[in-house]
């Protein structure tokens, strides 16, 4: 079933670019629509039928050389049917939208034929989206990487005889090249290091990684500070953060469909994605965490300020999903990814919903753009006005206070604000407040230039004004729906239940433990907070049993916990400790909030070389040089 859901949306790209002439345009939309529609079931499928186990299907043998294997393989947990739903969702709704949206397309002579070719590259990003958030190892991340890239150039450009829409496809495609470069140096360095790209390599691999040094740049880093940093900064081109995210709003150049399906739910949160499913080295790098946090809480305030003073319908959207971004990061930062793709599902519909709304207005005003030339199109254009209300009330967060009533944003963001201001992060909490109420500002701004008060602009185009077809009007009330019930339904099995989070995210059963001031939820642990069942923290005990204890890899000073490792132990001989440095990876795809970080004042954490054991993950390729870290 996995293996149809990958590649449905590829057949149909290949038939309907080569094929069309042979089953004709309206066949070519028929089969890309019809096979988004089936990979889109199947994934529903999938995602309420996960048992919790991770399973990894293989594909094809691709790359073998030394002791590089790269093969392709579908990682299936629940990270991934979580961006299994929002890609085939959002892009068959979007396929489905797009039969009415690019029915008569001025931007076209008569007799062109466009529309085949538009639906086989829509199909073909959803291809290299789905290659992307089912990759077993990093290098077929790399490859859907760069696929959604191209597709995204291809599609920003698609009216190529708009020299702007040439421009816009140029720029998105080199800034998203400067992140690229950090993406693959950190691969590189992954390799570097653990000798293996594999996802449970790399996250076996990122205890000992905390406890590396690197050297890059005539300078001495922290290896997993270093290589989680580089990693992120190909989240923040793709994400389109801030310093990165000028590509972002000269994008709105495509049809309003491309803006829908890649710019606001699908490839702009392939950065969030990335963050969390590499939670596991993330939680060993606390300063690039910050790093994260700061980043996301600084795009989030900047992108709505923004926001507040365009007058373009489709760049206020897109500078509402670039300060959106920002939200999920500062939770991804904060060690709470589980909010963070709470916030990416229930953002996908409401800001979907936004944009084809935004493209509904824009098809019945003869495609003028500027809010100032818009007003009283309630009356003309009831379902878009609808639509467009719910979805305005998701993202400004309207809801029933101290309870789980309400639209989808309202928990969702309420969680990312509640763990920023647990992260003891003050900059990024009011960051966020303040990014919220600019939110609600340029939103309400929107609906009343639009839809409220006297017709401005072009008169004969406010007389001809007029409801889009159902082709379009249907995929914004399904979106709508998700919309208002996404938040509540699946409010609990995110954030706001602990044991239902464990089994949502089939995470084993583990006991919350507290020493002195520590609180921590997710993992065992006897020190900081936990991810995924991944320990970060460092336990001090007084007296530490640990006899012939195994855990996964284990050294009696320094016991290592392997990421599918179990912990077992016997009492064989006591041991006086001081100080015990627990940490365990997370499980694949497990995500669990970490509400507070706790600093242990007064430890020595010097840490001693990696051994070599058969069952201890190979950290230095061979003749490498173990360096302990720099505040020893």
């Amino acid at each position: 079933m996995e293996t149809i859901i990958l590649f449905a949306p590829l057949v149909g790209s290949l038939i309907a670019g080569f094929g069309w002439r042979v089953i004709g345009e309206t066949g070519a939309q028929a089969v890309t629509t019809g096979l988004l529609f089936l990979a889109c079931l199947l994934s529903w499928i999938s995602f309420l039928g996960f048992d919790g186990t991770t399973s990894h299907i293989h594909v094809l043998d691709y790359i073998r050389s030394g002791t590089l294997d790269t093969s392709w393989a579908i990682r299936l947990d629940r990270l991934t049917t979580i961006m299994l739903i929002v890609v085939t969702t959002v892009s068959a709704l979007v396929h489905l939208y797009s039969w009415g949206y690019m029915a008569h397309d001025e931007n076209w002579r008569e007799g062109e034929s466009y529309r085949p070719r538009f639906f086989a590259y829509l199909s073909f990003f959803t291809f290299a989206m789905l290659m992307l958030v089912t990759a077993d190892n990093l290098v077929q991340m790399f490859f859907g990487w760069e696929g959604v890239g191209v597709a995204s150039y291809l599609l920003i450009g698609f009216y190529y005889r708009k020299a702007s829409a040439n421009a816009a496809a140029i720029k998105a495609f080199v800034v998203n090249r400067v992140g690229d470069f950090g993406f693959a140096l950190g691969i590189f360095g992954l390799f570097y290091l653990v000798d293996s790209i594999n996802m449970d390599d790399v996250f076996a691999a990122a205890p000992r990684l905390a406890e590396t040094q690197l050297r890059f740049l005539w300078t001495d880093w922290n290896a997993a500070n270093l290589l989680a940093f580089l990693l992120f900064v190909g989240a923040m081109g793709k994400s389109a953060q801030l310093f990165l995210h000028t590509w972002l709003p000269d994008a709105m150049e495509g049809p309003t469909p491309v803006s829908a399906l890649i710019h606001a739910a699908t490839m702009v949160t392939a950065g969030v994605f990335l963050v969390c499913r590499m939670s596991p080295l993330f939680e060993y790098a606390p300063e690039a965490k910050s790093f994260v946090i700061y980043i996301g809480a600084a795009t989030a305030f900047f992108a709505a300020t923004v926001g507040l003073v365009q007058n373009d319908i489709k760049r206020v959207i897109a500078y509402s999903t670039c300060s959106q971004l920002g939200y999920m990061f500062v939770a991804a930062g904060a060690g709470i990814y589980s909010a963070a793709m709470f916030h990416l599902l229930t953002h996908a519909f409401f800001k979907a919903m936004l944009f084809l709304g935004a493209g509904s207005v824009i098809h019945a005003m003869h495609h003028e753009q500027d809010m100032r030339n818009y007003g009283a199109l309630r009356t003309k254009t009831p379902l878009t006005f609808w639509a467009m209300l719910i979805g305005t009330l998701a993202i400004t967060g309207v809801g029933i206070p101290l309870t789980s009533i309400g639209f989808a944003g309202f928990l969702s963001k309420d969680a990312i604000i509640e763990s920023a201001w647990g992260s003891g992060n003050g900059f990024a909490f009011w960051a966020l407040v303040i990014a919220a109420l600019f939110t609600s500002f340029y939103s309400w701004r929107l609906m009343f230039m639009t839809f409220y008060g006297k017709a401005r602009g072009d008169h004969h185009a406010h007389e001809h004004a007029h409801e889009s077809p159902l082709s379009m009007t249907v995929p914004l009330g399904i979106l709508a729906i998700g919309a208002v019930l996404a938040g509540m339904v699946w409010y609990k099995p995110f954030f706001g239940d602990h044991e239902r989070m464990a089994g949502f995210f089939a995470m084993a059963p583990h006991e919350a433990a507290a020493e002195g001031d520590a609180a921590t939820t997710g993992g065992a642990t006897t020190g900081d907070a936990t991810t995924g069942g991944a320990t970060t923290g460092d336990a001090t005990t007084g007296d530490a049993t640990t006899g012939d204890a195994t855990t996964g890899d284990a050294t009696t000073g320094d016991a290592t916990a392997a990421a599918t490792g179990a912990a077992t132990g016997e009492t064989g001989a006591s041991h006086d400790a001081t100080t015990a440095e627990g940490t365990a990876t997370a499980s694949a795809g497990a995500i669990t909030p970490r509400w507070r970080t706790m600093r242990r004042k007064g430890r020595s954490s010097c840490p001693r070389p990696p051994t070599r054991s058969s069952t201890t993950p190979i950290i230095h390729r061979p003749g490498s040089r173990f360096r302990p870290s720099s505040r020893c």
